[in-house]
């Protein structure tokens, strides 16, 4: 369960969120989009408080991120925790402690490649969760 504050600032839009980033977070983050208006330059999301993340999790922010740049807008993504970080990183193949992958700005063909990969984590989820539950 993900929750959010969101702040219109000057030109900016604040998101923070709090708890775990997962499948139910697409509605949540899209209250953001919504609160941008034409004089909005920057959309700084804050995932301070998001102490975990799943491959929708991060799909969804992905999502969140390319949306707001098709409306024009400089997007930040601050505050990231380890574990969030971690699977950043896992995802895109860097592997090792300490990468800085979540504190680097999403352009957009790295944007495209953790997108895909991270597609490619929630469907294997999604399958194992099924074979599991004997679906198949």
């Amino acid at each position: 369960m993900i929750t959010t504050n969101i702040q219109n600032c000057g030109t900016s839009v604040l998101l923070s969120a709090d708890g775990h980033l997962g499948d139910d977070a697409d509605t949540v983050l899209q209250r953001a989009l919504d609160r941008v208006t034409a004089d909005d330059r920057t959309l700084m999301i804050d995932i301070h408080g998001v102490a975990s993340m799943d491959p929708a999790g991060l799909l969804h922010l992905l999502d969140l991120h390319r949306r707001a740049q098709c409306l024009g807008l400089r997007v930040m993504v601050v505050g990231w925790q380890p574990q969030p970080q971690q699977l950043m990183a896992e995802v895109a193949g860097i592997r090792g402690p300490g990468s800085a992958t979540g504190e680097r700005h999403a352009l957009d063909g790295f944007r495209r490649l953790i997108t895909r990969r991270a597609q490619q984590a929630q469907d294997s989820t999604t399958t194992a969760a099924r074979s599991a539950e004997g679906h198949w």
